[in-house]
Formats: C-alpha cells, sequence, structure tokens
C-alpha cells in the first residue's frame, strides 16, 4: 500500500488519489498492490461495480490473481450479489475477515442464526464486529443480548446507529435513558435518525412479536 497516496486520500483529496493509483497501475500493471488500493478507495466510495471491473480486468495480468478474491467478493456483496459474494469467500482462509463478511451475508440474507455463529467466531472483537453482533440479536429479537454487545462498544467508539440501537434494545424498560441515546445519535447523524424513525414502528413491532412483549 502507497502511504503518501492513502494519506492523500484520508485528507479528502479522493481524485487525487484516485489518479495516482492509475497511473502507478499503467506504470506497474502487474504490481496487484496498486489494484488492491484502488479498488478498496473505489468500495468505500460506494463505486464497487467500478472496482469490480477494475479487479477482473487485473486478474488476467497479476501474477497471484487469488489474491484479489476477497476484494471482489466484497464488490459482489456491495452490488446485492449476497450469494456470489458468499461463494467466493467459502473458498478463502478463514479468519476474522471473511468471518464477519460472512455474518454480514447471512444477515443479508436472513439467515440470522448462521451469521451470529460466523461473527462469535471473530476472535479479535473490534467496535465493528461488536456493532454486528448487536445487530444480528437484534434481528432474532432477543433485546438482552443485544444490549449487551451494544454496551460493549466504548462510548466514544459509538456510531449514530450503535446509540440509536441501544436506545431501542432498552426503550421497553427505560424510556428516559432509551431518550437519551437517541438524542446522541441525532447529534451524530441526524440523516440516519431519521431514516431509522421511520423503520422504528416496524422495528419495534417485529422485537414484540419476537420476544413476546407489548
Amino acid at each position: 500500500m502507497d502511504k503518501k497516496i492513502m494519506k492523500l486520500y484520508d485528507t479528502g483529496h479522493v481524485d487525487q488519489a484516485i489518479h495516482l493509483l492509475i497511473k502507478e497501475i499503467d506504470n506497474n500493471p502487474k504490481q496487484i498492490d496498486n489494484y488492491l488500493q484502488l479498488s478498496t478507495i473505489l468500495i468505500e466510495q460506494n463505486s464497487a461495480d467500478q472496482a469490480l471491473e477494475l479487479l477482473k480486468k487485473a486478474q488476467q495480468v497479476v501474477i497471484q490473481p487469488e489474491k484479489l478474491s476477497y476484494n471482489i467478493a466484497i464488490c459482489y456483496y456491495m452490488l446485492g450479489d449476497f450469494e456470489k459474494s458468499l461463494e467466493i469467500m467459502n473458498k478463502l482462509p478463514n479468519d476474522d475477515e471473511t468471518y464477519y463478511q460472512k455474518a454480514l451475508i447471512f444477515m443479508k440474507l436472513g439467515q440470522y442464526q448462521k451469521a451470529l455463529a460466523f461473527a462469535l467466531t471473530i476472535k479479535k472483537m473490534d467496535a465493528r464486529s461488536l456493532e454486528l453482533i448487536g445487530d444480528i440479536w437484534l434481528s432474532l429479537g432477543d433485546l438482552k443480548n443485544a444490549r449487551a454487545y451494544f454496551d460493549k462498544i466504548p462510548e466514544n467508539k459509538r456510531s449514530a446507529k450503535d446509540n440509536f440501537l441501544l436506545g431501542l434494545t432498552i426503550f421497553n424498560q427505560d424510556k428516559d435513558q432509551a431518550q437519551k441515546f437517541f438524542e446522541k445519535a441525532k447529534k451524530q447523524d441526524k440523516n440516519y435518525v431519521a431514516h431509522a424513525e421511520k423503520q422504528y414502528a416496524a422495528i419495534a413491532k417485529l422485537i414484540r412479536g419476537k420476544d413476546g412483549r407489548n
């Protein structure tokens, strides 16, 4: 990974970073790291279709095309082709990254027990992993376990989603505390909360139906 280019990207110079990586690829078409770095940037910029096109072309050029597989699987996931993404993931060595991605895929497919099994296999739990597990428990209607995992995320690392869902898990027990979490979420990302609130009634109904409470 080119640290100078990554620094440009991290400081908001996205177009410049992309331009330099394209230039590097033109100069060194067999260098796999440039394809991986550029595809990662494109994925993060919600251009998974462009990233996939790039990686497919790279497969015809680089010496070890199998090293592109993880990013290709991510592209298919981002494009909504979960079965294709899973097919590729199943051929990769099992590690925390593949466990995490498989959990995401099974969650999207509505297979929450499988998603949970893979998520709980992750050895090094970070905020991202804890959020995913909390999200899966919430989808299963288990508020207690969902809250436990959202609670494990350090306060300074909680996203708007984390705070909103944490509020959701305790809403029936402590509305005042839940409201505090909702307010924190609003300060972090009003757009997310506005979208989440529209879904709140449906989510609440789903949870009530699964755990038997009114």
